[in-house]
């Protein structure tokens, strides 16, 4: 998935929807799955399918949020109502070009390993902004890569506002940014000047990436629909996700973005989720 990681707010917890809270004015649990279409790499213009598996909830006071290939665990428990902090762990699984890599000059230069990042999650909640059940939240998760793939650093701040459509429609709107660094940056946006897999009418240029820095910028809206219209009773839900992101710097000017791909980078997905 697309380097849009705000995506994975809370919707439900950060903005209870009208008349009461319903199911989820305690502990509660959403699981479901679906399917995004997505670039096949950062940087491509080929697209594929994948399965999205969806965990949200809050128990005991410690909430679980999704978040674009992972998820995060914040063990502050806040006051419906009031401004609230976050505090916890984020984790992810990054499979960029591991696998299904659709490009055959991109793939000639080998798949990379997928890199396990993990690192603390801190945030913000502003309750009632515009009419009393919408919410603002400010955040950033910083992740360190311990599997050894880029063996690098990830920082994703976010901002998102949460509000009921109806009584049954939540939507959640986010824009945030990823900035990589140097060792990130290297393992997935330079490109060697020898490959002996391609004949010199297929060589790319060689590329040397500059450091650290911004890799994208991107927003996403989401919905989440309850199919028996009151989404405080649980149950069957669907969610609908759309998302979009610029790709800057050394991703934009990698020749696998530059020349093979699109700097444009698209996400669709939809699935099926139950509350209880």
């Amino acid at each position: 998935m697309c380097a849009a990681p705000a995506m994975a707010q809370d919707i439900v917890d950060e903005a209870p929807p009208p008349v009461d809270a319903g199911v989820f004015g305690g502990d509660f649990v959403t699981v479901g799955v679906g399917a995004a279409y997505s670039p096949s790499y950062t940087g491509s213009d080929d697209y594929v399918i994948s399965v999205l598996p969806v965990v949200l909830g809050s128990l005991g006071g410690i909430d679980i949020s999704p978040r674009a290939g992972g998820v995060s665990v914040d063990f502050i428990e806040d006051e419906r109502g009031e401004v609230g902090f976050d505090l916890g762990i984020a984790a992810r699984l990054r499979g960029n070009r591991a696998s299904r890599i659709e490009d055959p000059i991109v793939e000639s230069y080998g798949e990379l390993d997928r890199a396990i990042e993990v690192g603390p999650s801190v945030g913000v909640n502003f309750p009632a902004v515009l009419n009393p059940y919408d919410s603002v939240s400010i955040g950033t998760d910083v992740m360190f890569d311990i599997n050894g793939a880029h063996g690098g650093t990830v920082v994703t701040p976010s901002v998102a506002y949460t509000t009921p459509l109806s009584r049954a429609i939540l939507a959640n709107l986010s824009v945030s940014t990823e900035w990589a660094s140097a060792d990130f940056q290297e393992y997935y946006f330079a490109v060697p000047e020898i490959n002996t897999l391609l004949p010199d009418d297929d060589l790319l240029p060689g590329y040397e990436t500059d450091g650290g820095g911004f890799t994208s910028i991107g927003t996403n809206l989401l919905l989440g629909i309850d199919l028996d219209g009151d989404v405080t009773n649980g149950g069957l839900g669907l969610l609908v996700l759309g998302g979009y992101s610029r790709l800057v710097g050394d991703a934009a000017d990698t020749p696998f973005t530059d020349i093979r791909g699109s700097k444009d980078q698209f996400l669709i997905a939809t699935g099926l989720t139950y509350t209880f």
